[in-house]
């Protein structure tokens, strides 16, 4: 799989956003490094890299990140490692230095739609339900259509207003999913699909490609037809019309672990797991320390502020 986080394209996006950025690779390894800020200073973050084909690798990438920090003034490298069994990696990453970031930036479990088969095979291992909405809901007037128009972005920016406010939760900014529409679908690289009712938009999707995965992005829908459930064909609509472009997978983006019930991504990944697929697990977020008293004063900071948030939730009598 190629990770839509490491491609020119959202290197692109991240220039456009006026981040510097910096690609290197060699042997059996590669990635796109962001310059970022955050309260320790500069931080050089790899979203869902280097990405290295052994250990071996690894640390060759590694040691250019670490010269490229050196560098450019970084405090520290934030790494999510592709190509490290999952398993052996804590090990293999504390061996070297790295310790676990915080939180993990990207998810570290995703669900994959494989697509390099019939399609009829993609469908049969869907729940019955999608399957059904995918073949008939056209009986109800409901139409399909992908878009690389910018513009067109305000459809999904409005329904996700819906779900904000019905949900209660933050989406990103108007102002960032603008950008990405702006940057990523003139180029091909993302494409925004649509459902209508009768000629008006009732639910949109955002998708970005790689040269053989399709990420799932954005979704939301509009709260007045949910009981038409056209997020679901939707979905299929997407994964349909990316095969036909000779992709080999869908990335349904992250899923909850299956020991936890009551995680707060649930809800949405019991919605992924019925399309069919298999989960794909990742290392995690890794800091690499490079100005080491400015990372520990960084980090015993982060501990104190949470510790007040702790006590400031806590209920009083």
């Amino acid at each position: 799989m190629e990770y839509f986080l490491q491609t020119k394209a959202w290197e692109d996006f991240q220039k456009s956003l006026g981040r510097h950025v910096h690609r290197q690779s060699g042997p059996g390894w590669s990635f796109l490094a962001i310059e970022e800020k955050n309260p320790a200073g500069k931080v050089l973050y790899a979203p869902y890299g280097p990405v290295a084909g052994s250990v071996e690798a690894f640390d060759a990438a590694l040691a250019a990140l670490r010269t490229l920090a050196k560098s450019c003034g970084a405090v520290f490298v934030r790494i999510e490692p592709v190509g490290l069994d999952p398993e052996s990696a804590p090990g293999t990453l504390r061996n070297r230095g790295l310790q676990p970031a915080p939180v993990n930036q990207q998810p570290e479990l995703s669900w994959i739609v494989d697509l390099d088969r019939d399609f009829k095979d993609v469908l049969a291992e869907m729940k019955p339900v999608n399957r059904n909405l995918y073949r008939n809901i056209h009986k109800k007037g409901v139409t399909f259509r992908a878009t690389q128009d910018p513009e067109d972005i305000r459809v999904l920016l409005n329904f996700l207003h819906m779900t904000a406010r019905r949900n209660g939760f933050k989406p990103q900014s108007d102002e960032y999913l603008t950008q990405v529409a702006q940057s990523l679908m003139p180029a091909g690289a993302a494409t925004l699909f649509i459902a209508d009712l009768h000629g008006g938009p009732v639910a949109a999707a955002l998708a970005y490609d790689s040269a053989d995965t399709r990420t799932y992005a954005h979704a939301a829908m509009d709260d007045t037809h949910r009981k038409l459930s056209a997020g679901i064909p939707l979905l299929v609509t997407l994964m349909a019309d990316a095969q036909e472009k000779g992709l080999k997978h869908v990335d349904l983006w992250g899923v909850a672990p299956a020991d936890q019930p009551d995680h707060k991504w649930a809800g949405f990944t019991a919605f992924k797991k019925s399309f069919g697929g298999r989960e794909i697990a990742y290392p995690g977020t890794w800091d690499l320390p490079i100005n080491r008293p400015r990372y520990a004063a960084y980090q015993a900071a982060r501990k104190l502020r949470d510790g007040i948030k702790s006590l400031l939730k806590r209920p009083t009598r």
